[in-house]
C-alpha cells in the first residue's frame, strides 16, 4: 500500500526531525552525493514492480461486449426452455420482480440456435460461434455470475472498478498500479474502442479514480492519428518540443520536492511518455506490417476500425509490452427492438465480427508463446432474460431484457483452467443451481492470476484503505489451471 502524501508530510514533522536529527550534517552531505532525499517523489510511477506472488499472467486483454451478449443463445444450452418455448414465465419466478422493460408475465423464450459439442472437453457452444468452437479447449466459462445491477452503466462500473457508482479506480489501473509498466516507451494501459460508441460508464471505466491519473488508461484509435495532442503542434518541431520539456519538467520537480503530491509526479511521467509515444505509437499500430495471412485470420484491415483491427492491435501492444489492453465493442443489447438485435439473424451477423477475431486473438497468442502469461477476458455487464422482452413481446423480432441473477462471462490464457465450465443456471436460466460467482469473487480470481492478494493490493484516499474488490470476493480455485 501506498501513500505518497502521507509519507512526505510525516517528513515535514517536527517528531521526524527531532527522531533523525542524530545523522546531523553527515547524513545532509550523504543524501546531497547520492540523491535518495525524497525517494518516493522522485521514483518512476510506472517503473516494473513485483506482485506479492509468482504468477504466469503478467498481462490482461479485456474484451467487453458493451449491451451484454445473451448468453442462452451462446453459452447456456437449455432444451428445457426450449421445449416450454412460448408458455407464460412461471409465477415462481417472476412475481414481485422488476425488469428494465418488462411488466406483466412475459412468455419464455428458447434459443433458436443450434449447439454442439466442441473440443476434447466436449463444451457445448452456439452456431454463432463456429471459431471459437475451435478453441474450446483454451477457454474457461463460468456460468454462474452474478450482479446486483440490472441498468448497465451502473453494472458495467461494478465489473470494471468494483462499485456501481463513478469514482472508484478501473481493474486496469489497479493492476498498472500493481505491476507498473514492461515497456518506458508505451502507455501501461490502452484502451480500444469499436462500433463507435463510447462505453456505457465513460471513461469512468477505465479511468484511474482516486489512483495517481498516470494510471488510467489511454484511448487509442485503429483510424486517424492512434492517440490524440500527442503530434507536435504546428511550427513546434521535436527539438524545440524537447527545450519546452526540459523546462517544464524542472519546474514541476522543483514542486514536486516542495508539496509531495503524486499528481505533480504524474505529470512528469506524462509529458515524458507523450514525447516517446510520438515514434512509438504509430509504429505499434501500423497492422499493415502484419502479413497478408495474419490479417486474413483475424479478418482485419489497414486503415479500419473494427473489433478485428483491435485485436489484432491488443496482441501487437502486449508483445511489445503493454500491461493491459481494454477493447469496447458496442451492439450486444439484443432486445429485439429491430432487426439488428433480433437474437435469430442479428445475433449471427454480430456474432460473426466477434467470433472470428477473437478466435485468432487465442491462436495467435498462443502460436507465438505469449498465451500463458496473457489473461484472456470475455464479457458483459450483466445477463439477459429467459422470456421476450415487454416491449416487443408481440413483434416480428425476438429479444431479451436485462438480467442480472445468472449470466456467461469466459476467460482464456494466463493460468485459468481451458476446457472447463464452472457453475450451472437451473434448466430454464433464471437462477444459479451450483457455485454462484459474484463479480467481486471474478475479480479476486483475476488478481490472483496475476500474482495479487487482492485483500492486499490497497490504497489510502479520505481516511480508508481501498481495493477492487471493495469488501468482498473470493479466490475461485475451480477456474486455476
Amino acid at each position: 500500500m501506498e501513500r505518497p502524501v502521507h509519507d512526505f508530510l510525516a517528513q515535514r514533522t517536527r517528531r521526524y526531525f527531532l527522531g533523525t536529527a542524530g545523522m546531523g550534517l553527515g547524513a545532509l552531505a550523504l543524501t546531497q552525493l547520492t540523491g535518495t532525499a525524497n525517494d518516493s517523489i522522485t521514483k518512476n510511477p510506472l517503473a516494473p514492480r513485483a506482485a506479492h506472488f509468482p504468477a504466469k499472467a503478467k498481462r490482461v486483454i479485456y474484451l467487453h461486449m458493451t449491451g451484454s451478449p445473451p448468453n442462452l443463445d451462446l453459452f447456456d444450452y437449455k432444451p428445457k426452455l426450449i421445449e416450454l418455448d412460448g408458455q407464460d414465465a412461471p409465477d415462481s419466478v417472476i412475481k414481485g420482480r422488476e425488469f428494465a422493460f418488462t411488466t406483466g408475465v412475459p412468455k419464455l423464450l428458447g434459443t433458436r440456435h443450434k449447439f454442439e459439442p466442441s473440443g476434447q472437453c466436449g463444451m457445448l457452444l452456439s452456431d454463432c460461434l463456429p471459431n471459437l468452437q475451435q478453441v474450446a479447449d483454451e477457454m474457461c466459462v463460468v456460468h454462474s455470475m452474478h450482479t446486483e445491477q440490472f441498468n448497465h452503466a451502473p453494472a458495467e462500473l461494478l465489473i470494471y472498478t468494483g462499485s456501481p457508482r463513478s469514482g472508484r479506480p478501473s481493474f486496469g489501473s489497479w493492476l498498472t498500479y500493481g505491476l507498473g509498466s514492461e515497456n518506458e516507451n508505451l502507455p501501461a494501459f490502452v484502451v480500444l474502442i469499436s462500433s463507435g460508441v463510447q462505453p456505457n460508464g465513460g471513461k469512468n471505466s477505465f479511468g484511474s479514480g482516486f489512483l495517481p491519473s498516470v494510471y488510467q488508461g489511454v484511448q487509442c484509435r485503429s483510424q486517424g492519428e492512434p492517440v490524440l495532442y500527442v503530434s507536435d503542434p504546428p511550427g513546434m518541431d521535436r527539438s524545440v518540443r524537447r527545450k519546452s520539456l526540459d523546462t517544464l519538467g524542472e519546474l514541476n520537480a522543483l514542486q514536486a520536492e516542495s508539496f509531495g503530491h503524486p499528481e505533480t509526479m504524474t505529470r512528469i511521467a506524462q509529458y515524458e511518455l507523450a514525447y516517446r509515444m510520438q515514434t512509438s505509437v504509430p509504429e505499434v499500430m501500423d497492422i499493415s506490417r502484419e502479413s497478408q495471412e495474419t490479417l486474413d485470420a483475424y479478418g482485419a484491415k489497414a486503415g479500419a476500425s473494427s473489433l478485428a483491427n483491435n485485436c489484432l492491435l491488443a496482441r501487437r501492444l502486449v508483445e511489445a509490452g503493454v500491461r493491459y489492453v481494454q477493447l469496447f465493442d458496442w451492439g450486444w443489447d439484443f432486445h429485439g427492438t429491430g432487426p439488428g438485435e433480433d437474437i435469430r439473424d442479428g445475433l449471427t451477423n454480430k456474432c460473426a465480427t466477434m467470433d472470428k477475431p477473437v478466435a485468432a486473438l487465442i491462436k495467435d497468442l498462443k502460436q507465438r508463446g505469449l498465451l500463458d502469461e496473457t489473461l484472456i477476458i470475455w464479457g458483459g455487464e450483466f445477463g439477459r432474460t429467459p422470456f421476450r422482452e415487454g416491449r416487443t413481446a408481440t413483434g416480428a423480432q425476438l429479444g431479451r431484457d436485462h438480467y442480472p441473477d445468472c449470466f456467461t462471462m469466459w476467460m482464456a490464457g494466463g493460468g485459468a483452467r481451458g476446457g472447463t465450465e464452472y457453475g450451472q443456471t437451473d434448466e430454464l436460466g433464471f437462477s444459479i443451481a451450483e457455485n454462484p460467482v459474484h463479480i467481486h469473487d471474478l475479480q479476486a480470481t483475476w488478481m490472483h492470476l496475476l500474482g495479487f492478494d487482492h485483500t492486499r493490493l490497497t490504497y489510502r484516499f479520505q481516511g480508508r484503505d481501498y481495493r477492487l474488490t471493495d469488501v468482498h470476493g473470493n479466490v475461485v480455485k475451480a477456474l486455476l489451471a
